[in-house]
């Protein structure tokens, strides 16, 4: 009896090793995306906003699998929670921007749920088809005046999204106040609108998801290279016409 255990317990560790993290993955996103396929979306004041372009649009940087898993599961998620979260309460009649501008105030469910929505809806925006390159007009001046060179602010973007702990995001900001950019990082799905200590508030013009489930499927744990990756699909048409309306606001 016992050397029967001995040589299963021996086989499935085998088997353990053949199997790759990545492999593992790759099938609990997939059991993950099946699921949220079959749930329905809560009813409630929030949609889910479809993909500017096709998931495989932004390969070979960022894969088509891993953006059909992020839009069609976990942002999915968020949306669907965050109207579950407000249902029958005064919140379901708040704007998004008034959910994140009140988060201090919020619960969890509505603090993180409204987070997650509002951070991928704008992260699809971020990227585009052919992007990357370097910004334009007036971001580009204002860029090389408060870091430097773009080169400068590469490497700061790259610092705070490397280097935030676990899961979050890392941002570039405009602050109103100074008419200055910075580049800050928040902890899972908070975000610079919102009032919360700690957080460096400001208007997103470029936002970075470091989640694990924004880059895992392709490069496991290689965070910096799904950084670097990032570069190559920035939409800096988008990014420079926020940075206009930050200016103007």
């Amino acid at each position: 009896m016992l050397k029967r255990d001995f040589l299963k317990n021996g086989l499935l560790t085998l088997v353990g090793a053949l199997v790759s993290p990545a492999l593992l993955a790759a099938a609990h996103e997939e059991k993950l995306l099946r699921e949220a396929r079959a749930t329905p979306i809560a009813d409630g004041p929030f949609t889910l906003p479809a993909l500017p372009y096709a998931f495989n649009a932004l390969e070979p940087h960022i894969d088509a699998k891993t953006m059909e898993i992020h839009h069609d599961a976990h942002h999915k998620g968020y949306v669907s929670k965050l109207n579950d979260a407000v249902s029958g309460k005064p919140e379901e009649k708040l704007s998004l921007a008034q959910l994140l501008a009140s988060a201090s105030k919020q619960p969890d469910a509505i603090r993180n749920n409204s987070g997650g929505h509002w951070n991928h809806s704008f992260f699809w925006l971020l990227m585009t088809p052919k992007g990357g390159g370097q910004p334009t007009g007036a971001l580009a001046s204002a860029i090389n005046k408060d870091f430097g060179s773009y080169e400068k602010f590469q490497e700061e973007f790259t610092k705070a999204a490397s280097g935030r702990f676990g899961s979050g995001w890392a941002w570039l900001i405009h602050d109103k106040q100074s008419g200055k950019l910075a580049v800050t990082s928040t902890p899972n799905q908070d975000n610079p609108l919102m009032d919360l200590p700690g957080i460096q508030r400001g208007t997103p013009l470029l936002g970075l998801d470091v989640w694990e489930h924004a880059y895992y499927l392709k490069y496991q744990n290689k965070r910096p290279d799904y950084i670097k990756a990032f570069y190559n699909v920035i939409n800096w048409a988008e990014v420079n016409r926020r940075y206009d309306e930050a200016r103007k606001g």
